[in-house]
C-alpha cells in the first residue's frame, strides 16, 4: 500500500461543517460507489443487517433539518463550548461556531445519509448494544473515508436522534431498525485539510494495566 496516501486519508478526514459546498450537488453514482466500499467493513457475526438511507429530496431534507434544529436548540441550552483539558477556549469557540453554522444550514446540504442497523437495544445488555453499534459504525466510518478520498466532506452528527421516531416515519424506516447517525454529504471548499491537534497516543495508551504508559 502507499502508506503516505493512506496515512494522509486517515489523519485528515475531518468533521466538515463550514466548508461544505452547499451549492454543488453530489452525484448519486459517487455515493453508491462509496457505499459499495463501506459494506466491505466488518460486521458482527457477518450479519450484514445494515441499511443506508440517502436523502436528496429537498422537502425531506428540510424536515430532517427542522428536527435537527430543534434538537440543536435543546442541546445548546445545556452545552458550553468552554476550554477543556485538551482544547483551548479559542478552539472550542470555533467548534461551537462551526456546529451552529451546520445547524443553520443543514437544509441546504445536498445529501444526507442515515446508517441503520436491524435491531433495537433500548432494553438490551451492554454487550448487545456494543455488538449492534459495532456492526454498523465501521461501515459508516469507511463510507466517510471513501467520500473524503473523492473530495467530499462529511460530519458525524447524532442530534436528530432526539426525534428518531419522527425521522423514521418521514423516511419509512422500519420500527425494528436503529439509526446510528445523520451524515451531511457535500463537496468541500478549499484545497485540503490538515491533521488536527491531538494528544500523543502514547499519553493515553496503557500496556497490560491501566496507567502503565511505559
Amino acid at each position: 500500500m502507499d502508506l503516505q496516501t493512506v496515512d494522509k486519508l486517515l489523519s485528515t478526514t475531518r468533521a466538515v461543517r463550514k466548508r461544505l459546498d452547499l451549492e454543488r450537488p453530489v452525484e448519486p453514482e459517487v455515493i453508491q460507489e462509496c457505499l459499495e466500499l463501506a459494506i466491505q467493513a466488518p460486521t458482527g457475526s457477518n450479519g450484514q443487517n445494515w441499511a443506508f438511507v440517502v436523502v436528496t429530496d429537498a422537502d425531506k431534507r428540510a424536515e430532517i433539518a427542522r428536527f435537527y434544529g430543534m434538537a440543536w436548540e435543546q442541546y445548546i441550552q445545556r452545552q458550553k463550548f468552554d476550554a477543556t483539558d485538551n482544547a483551548s477556549a479559542s478552539e472550542m469557540t470555533k467548534v461551537g461556531a462551526s456546529a451552529q453554522h451546520l445547524a443553520d444550514n443543514y437544509h441546504r446540504v445536498p445529501a444526507m445519509i442515515i446508517p441503520c442497523y436491524k435491531g433495537r437495544v433500548e432494553n438490551e445488555s451492554q454487550m448487545s448494544q456494543a455488538s449492534l453499534y459495532g456492526s454498523i459504525a465501521p461501515a459508516a466510518w469507511s463510507l466517510m473515508l471513501a467520500l473524503r478520498s473523492r473530495g467530499i466532506g462529511t460530519a458525524w452528527t447524532t442530534l436528530h436522534l432526539m426525534y428518531e421516531r419522527d425521522v423514521a416515519e418521514l423516511l419509512n424506516i422500519p420500527d425494528d431498525y436503529t439509526q446510528l447517525a445523520l451524515i451531511p454529504v457535500a463537496y468541500y471548499t478549499g484545497d485540503d485539510f490538515k491533521p488536527a491537534k491531538r494528544r500523543p497516543a502514547s499519553d493515553i495508551t496503557y500496556w497490560d494495566a491501566w496507567g502503565d504508559t511505559r
